[in-house]
């Protein structure tokens, strides 16, 4: 019997191979021992634009676009002002289409998840392939995992729900943004305003933080601070009450400095147990990172994939911070396997016969993978940040499994005057999880008290006016916006819809990454430092659809849920895909009834058509009449035209004389540009003043290729 096996890249099919002793080469697959593996470049089916459905651009009669059955091409590239199939997956897919022909059965090793999932039915579907297959579920790639796994190969049956739930998300997405952006960009007239199920709310996130934080205004208040001394060891004290105004703290001062004393009104000690930290999940491991490294969610996610493909890391793309069982069985030849690292050697040696701590190991919380852990093979040499990332991971492994941190807190209240005062002390009995990092929490930064008695009274050191603000929530970095995509519910103001939307996140682990930056290259937010900031486009968007369904949190938080039941067989898929059918209809409407609250700028009437007006994009200029057709690409002869050079061209005929462009062979060139007769974009050249050559005048037009 002949057995396909396809991956999702070369590079996990090539570790499928060894571990089968699949050696034989060939173009786009392998073959040895009965077996036939071959591999996927991610995505290579997709969704057909709205042109394959007879739709050509932004047309506001078409809208919205709702297709009755859906259509799946290869992956397309851009080519000039054309998508076409890319020539590089036509290739692959021929390649799986005739691995599949050959082969009796297929395995399918794409990664163990809704993405995955999907990426491998896409293909399955478009080729027509009726042949059975069976599924490789595996959360690492060592090759013991993937010996389990082909001993344990499930069928593909079984994840019919996660295809649905993929598709299903794919269409959702493909309905929502596609009308969405069309809607808001008819309405504006001008420029492209993309919008999305996922994308619009988080945006919005960050916008009302911006403005809630730069509208904020600080209230001033005052504390009095008092110092005194036990046996030679300062402590100090914060009033319990906050003045409104100086002369108020002034006169509460003078009291405190009358008395001239302090005197201990309260003690209370309590031993308080800290319990280790959870696992990492993806999201939880994008936050820290972002925190203590200055990471990206995209960049830990590309580097957590990178580990995982060397085989150090378990699968990232993982929502759960537990471990079942028989994981937690493995987990004290990890900690043993650590030993060898001179980061945790010390460290992991303590732990050897001891009883590990269990918080993490719940089998009922472990959803299609576990947390994310170290595998049993050490990693030899990495890059510097690979390194980093797979250190939080150890770490954090060493301290899941760890003892309780033991604390002894004392709280105490004096009194002086007619005031009231507080202070806190910490004093770690046993450190335990946290002598992994060494690291502090806020607690922990209070110094350790004298021993105080009630009625104690000791003589006053100092006494002083303490001014404070009031400070807004800051702007959001990374971290904190992730963590508000995973329970959007934080979010929302009012109570009752806050909590029952507290476990509802938006995107998933896998998403939030790509999310985030589309942001970035949408040029709606930017970075400043770990800061995220909106630009005045991203504010625009903001203040356009707020309040508008596309906006909605709770919806969308809402549809991830219902996507999440999909996938366990809780709600029927046609069921969502009519409720999406209606939510994109009423934002639809919704959009193209806004007004944009753009500045218009320079109107600049387009040479060919006269109605039209010419528009601004990043790699081009066009004409806003869809049926016009004028394009102006950017890129010529390795110059980019600029904004100025374009507007010349439209309003004077051809743009002034641009030096340094390149010809095929590499050769420099000064040119104006302009147009011809159809419209097209050619190049001018200046008369030549080397008569000499016999060479002199004007010399004819080129035209410029896109």
């Amino acid at each position: 019997m002949i057995t396909a096996i396809i991956a999702e890249k070369p590079s996990v099919a090539k570790d499928i191979a060894n571990v089968l002793n699949v050696r034989q080469r060939h173009d786009g697959y392998l073959s040895g021992n009965d077996y036939l593996v071959t591999w996927a470049f991610g995505h290579l089916v997709q969704l057909a634009m709205p042109d394959a459905y007879g739709f050509t651009g932004f047309r506001r009669e078409n809208l919205p676009i709702i297709p009755q059955e859906f259509k799946f091409i290869p992956r397309q590239i851009r080519e000039g002002k054309e998508y076409k199939s890319d020539p590089g997956v036509l290739k692959q897919l021929k390649v799986i289409d005739e691995v599949f022909a050959q082969s009796d059965r297929i395995i399918v090793a794409t990664d163990a998840g809704r993405e995955g999932e999907g990426i491998f039915r896409y293909i399955y579907n478009y080729l027509g392939c009726r042949k059975p297959f069976v599924r490789l579920w595996i959360s690492s790639l060592t090759d013991r995992a993937i010996r389990d796994g082909l001993d344990k190969l499930k069928p593909g049956s079984d994840y019919d729900n996660l295809y649905r739930a993929a598709e299903a998300r794919a269409i959702a997405d493909w309905e929502i943004g596609l009308n969405a952006t069309q809607a808001l960009s008819i309405a504006a007239g001008e420029g492209i305003f993309s919008l999305g199920r996922v994308q619009t709310p988080t945006l919005m996130m960050i916008c009302s933080r911006y403005l809630e934080n730069r509208n904020f205004t600080p209230q001033t208040y005052y504390q009095l601070k008092v110092t005194a001394e036990k046996d030679g060891t300062p402590f100090s004290a914060i009033s319990e009450h906050k003045y409104e105004t100086l002369p108020a703290a002034t006169t509460a001062l003078s009291a405190v400095t009358a008395t001239g004393t302090v005197t201990v009104a309260d003690v209370q000690r309590k031993e308080v147990n800290q319990e280790p930290p959870l696992l990492y999940d993806l999201t939880t491991l994008q936050k820290e990172a972002n925190s203590k490294l200055g990471f990206s969610a995209d960049k830990t996610l590309s580097i957590a994939q990178s580990l995982y493909e060397k085989k150090v890391l378990s699968y990232p793309r993982t929502g759960s911070r537990f471990i079942s069982d028989d994981v937690f069985d493995e987990i004290p030849s990890r900690i043993a396997l650590l030993e060898q690292s001179p980061a945790f050697s010390a460290y992991a040696a303590t732990l050897k016969g001891t009883a590990l701590n269990r918080r993490s190991v719940d089998a009922a919380k472990v959803t299609d993978h576990h947390a994310l852990i170290i595998t049993e093979c050490l990693p030899g040499e990495l890059p510097e940040d690979e390194r980093k990332i797979y250190d939080m991971v150890a770490a954090r492994l060493l301290e899941s499994f760890s003892a309780r941190c033991v604390k002894d807190i004392t709280t105490v209240r004096f009194t002086a005057g007619n005031s009231g005062f507080t202070t806190k002390g910490t004093v770690i009995k046993s450190a335990g999880w946290r002598a992994v990092r060494g690291e502090k929490d806020e607690d922990e930064e209070a110094a350790a008290l004298p021993p105080l008695q009630p009625g104690e009274t000791f003589p006053l050191q100092s006494a002083e006016n303490v001014e404070k603000q009031t400070k807004p929530r800051p702007l959001h970095t990374e971290s904190s916006l992730l963590s508000a995509m995973e329970s959007c519910g934080k979010e929302l103001q009012e109570t009752e819809l806050r909590d029952s939307l507290k476990d509802i996140g938006i995107g998933t682990p896998a998403t939030r990454a790509s999310i985030i930056e589309t942001l970035f290259s949408r040029d709606y937010v930017r970075r400043d430092k770990k800061n995220l900031v909106p630009t005045g486009k991203g504010l625009a968007v903001y203040h356009t659809v707020k309040g508008k369904r596309i906006a909605d949190v709770e919806m969308t938080g809402q549809w991830e849920t219902a996507l999440a039941r999909i996938e366990t067989g809780g709600m029927d898929a046609a069921t969502f895909r009519k409720g999406i059918e209606v939510y994109t209809a009423q934002i639809t409407d919704e959009l193209l009834q806004v007004q944009v609250s753009v500045a218009d700028g320079e109107r600049i009437p387009c040479p060919k058509c006269q109605s039209g007006r010419i528009l601004f994009y990043p790699k081009v200029a066009k004409c806003s009449n869809v049926d016009c057709g004028v394009t102006i690409f950017r890129n010529k002869g390795e110059k980019e035209l600029t904004d100025k050079q374009i507007t010349d061209l439209v309003t004077k005929g051809k743009t002034s004389l641009i030096k340094g462009f390149k010809n095929k062979d590499g050769k420099t060139f000064d040119a104006h540009v302009t147009f011809d007769k159809d419209f097209r974009t050619v190049y001018e050249f200046p008369p030549r003043t080397d008569r000499a050559k016999g060479k002199g005048g004007r010399r004819d037009f080129k035209v410029l290729h896109p």
